[in-house]
């Protein structure tokens, strides 16, 4: 017994310390992005700045983009969680415009909320640009894999494809008029207020179509 308690605990270290590396790799490259820009920073210059290897740094963020876009995980995988966690009686629709709505009050970094000049630093390269459209697509595709289980579609049925570009859609679009309104100076507040009506308006906009659709019942 003693010794299962000690190889958990050996291993729980050891996941500490490697996610304790890779938020250090992240907020290093982070910063030299800030200072120099996206473009003109090299893999090497991170490794040094971190003081690691630079096959640490890639082992850890095999793609350059993901040391700015580093909520990769979380990001991809939000809108399949709310819809899996959604309540008895309540639609996909409705939990995802409740849990939106909560971010923003969060001022959430994966609605968008991220500060002006990493929303510069973002929007001003064309490859992160480039990478977080793959990050909105795989979130779609996510949804639509998600929605298809809880339907209990057939592999073949079209109908959680639909939604989940529909509600992908509108994540997308409102997570680009944050970054917008952020790169344009305005405060978290004042995004957070004229959002929580774009995010009404928006899933108010697809209540007659899916309302219905992916309803909780057990």
């Amino acid at each position: 017994m003693s010794a299962q308690i000690t190889d958990a605990r050996s291993s729980g270290l050891r996941e500490r310390k490697k996610q304790q590396t890779r938020q250090h790799i992240s907020n290093t490259a982070t910063l030299l992005f800030l200072e120099r820009g996206y473009d003109s920073v090299t893999i090497a210059e991170i490794a040094a700045a971190a003081d690691v290897a630079k096959m640490t740094v890639t082992n850890y963020f095999p793609r350059k983009e993901d040391l700015v876009l580093d909520l990769h995980d979380v990001f991809v995988e939000t809108l399949a969680e709310t819809v899996r966690e959604r309540e008895i009686g309540e639609s996909a629709l409705a939990a995802l415009r409740r849990n939106y709505l909560a971010t923003v009050a969060e001022r959430n970094a994966v609605v968008g909320f991220s500060g002006p000049d990493f929303a510069r630093l973002i929007t001003g390269s064309p490859a992160l640009v480039a990478r977080l459209r793959e990050f909105h697509d795989e979130r779609e595709r996510r949804l639509a894999a998600c929605l298809a289980v809880e339907t209990a579609a057939a592999p073949d049925e079209f109908a959680p494809r639909v939604a989940a570009a529909l509600l992908g859609g509108i994540h997308r679009a409102l997570f680009e008029e944050t970054l917008r309104r952020t790169v344009a100076g305005e405060s978290n507040e004042v995004i957070a207020g004229a959002l929580t009506g774009n995010v009404i308006t928006a899933f108010d906009t697809l209540e007659p179509s899916l309302g219905g659709y992916a309803v909780r019942t057990a």
